[in-house]
């Protein structure tokens, strides 16, 4: 299985509900017959590319600058609730435009110019895929792939005037 990063939208209103009650977050993160249920673009899986992605947004291994950073840092954490890796962080809709406004001015060029296997082996980027051969496994494609993904979610949620919420399962 391994390590999954996961976006879920919410209303501010939730927000809000779950900053004041950290505890009914995994209700929330579960919740398949609420808000939003049936519509795909409620959560986004990132799979296995997110600490790939992490380091083609701000070239490092868990730093970075906001609002890049935002797939390992920021956003507000949701109490000591653990929801798979710890607990959940959440961003507001502001955090959120603003994330969709910085993604949407990246191109999948661009962070095609800023992949380093060697680099991202020795930095122990997970799952520590990179070195395998394009020929058998396109792991570069496999992140611009959920990186095209993640700026049409996060795109849509700015639309919408939502935010989100990130865990780690």
């Amino acid at each position: 299985m391994g390590m999954i990063l996961v976006f879920r939208l919410a209303r501010p209103e939730r927000l809000s509900s779950l900053l004041a009650s950290p505890e009914q977050v995994i209700d929330f993160l579960h919740d398949t017959d609420g808000e939003d249920a049936g519509r795909s673009e409620s959560r986004l899986d990132l799979d296995k590319a997110w600490h790939g992605l992490h380091f083609l947004l701000t070239g490092t291994d868990w730093g970075g600058q906001p609002p890049l950073n935002f797939i390992v840092a920021g956003g507000e954490t949701l109490g000591d609730v653990d929801v798979g890796y710890g607990p959940a962080r959440a961003f507001t809709p502001e955090q959120l435009a603003e994330l969709s406004r910085a993604l949407d001015a990246i191109s999948s060029d661009a962070l095609r110019q800023r992949f380093d296997p060697a680099k991202m082996m020795a930095l122990d980027i997970y799952p520590s895929i990179w070195d395998r051969d394009p020929a058998d496994d396109d792991t570069l494609g496999y992140v611009l792939d959920y990186f095209e993904m993640l700026k049409s979610f996060l795109r849509e949620g700015a639309e919408r005037g939502l935010g989100f919420i990130v865990y780690m399962s």
